[in-house]
Order: C-alpha cells, then structure tokens, then sequence
C-alpha cells in the first residue's frame, strides 16, 4: 500500500470517528432536550433487521419514534432533509418492529425530527420537530 493509500485510510477512519463521536453527542443533546420539553425517554439506538431508531420516548398516550440529526453546518441544506423516503421507509418498518416487539399495543405513533447544530463540537442549537411524517406506505398502524 503506498503512502497516499495509507494517508486516504487514516483520513477516512478519522473522519468516521469524527462523525460517530458527533452523532453521539447529538443524540444526548436530543434526549435531554425532549425530557426538558416532558417527554419521558424509553430506549436509544433500537435495531431491528430493518433499521434503527435513535430515540423512543412517550408522549402521554403516543410512542414518538425520533431521528437525530447532527450536523456542523446547514449552508445548503437543512439537517432534517437527510430523512429521505428511503430513511422514512427503514425508520418505519423499524417502528413497526419495535412495536411487535411490545405486543402491538393501542397507542398513538408518531415520527419526530430533532436536528443538533454544532458549533466547534459544543452544542449550538436543538430543533425539534414533532410529527414530522407519517409512516412510509403501504404501512400502517392502529
């Protein structure tokens, strides 16, 4: 391997870190601000075989099923935009998952967006956005 492959890897293994040490910071940062606004926190990082949800909280009698997104910079594009369809599909179906796993019980869903802006890897701003989609279809729940 010469030495500009070398420098390429290293590049790439710091910047994944990078970006995995922001995004943990990002989810706390979410979750504090969700418990401050009386949301009462469930899990993090649930995986299924057909995706990941960062946070599960309750809302009174509604399952908030929330994606963070971290970012350094909104200069072109807003963090929440990163929830394509397809993101919206996996985050579903994982919903889904979760709630079998529950035993499918009667309560309300709902797909909230918080989007973490940093600023020199402090925490500059939390936005949240509640009820940001409904689940992809074909699916439904209730």
């Amino acid at each position: 391997m010469g030495l500009f492959a070398k420098l390429a890897e290293l590049f790439t293994r710091k910047r994944a870190l990078v970006q995995f040490a922001h995004g943990r910071l990002g989810e706390r940062a979410a979750k504090r601000h969700l418990k401050k606004l009386g949301l009462k926190f469930l899990t993090a990082n649930y995986r299924s075989p057909r995706g990941e949800i960062d946070l599960v909280f309750r809302d009174g009698d509604c399952l908030v099923f929330v994606e963070v997104k971290t970012r350094s910079s909104e200069d072109w594009v807003r963090p929440a935009a990163a929830v394509n369809e397809d993101k919206r599909r996996a985050l579903t179906r994982a919903a889904l998952d979760y709630l079998e796993l529950l035993g499918n019980p009667q309560v309300k869903v709902r797909f909230d967006i918080v989007e973490v802006l940093l600023e020199h890897g402090k925490v500059r701003a939390v936005r949240h956005l509640p009820n940001t989609f409904a689940m992809s279809a074909p699916y439904r729940y209730g």
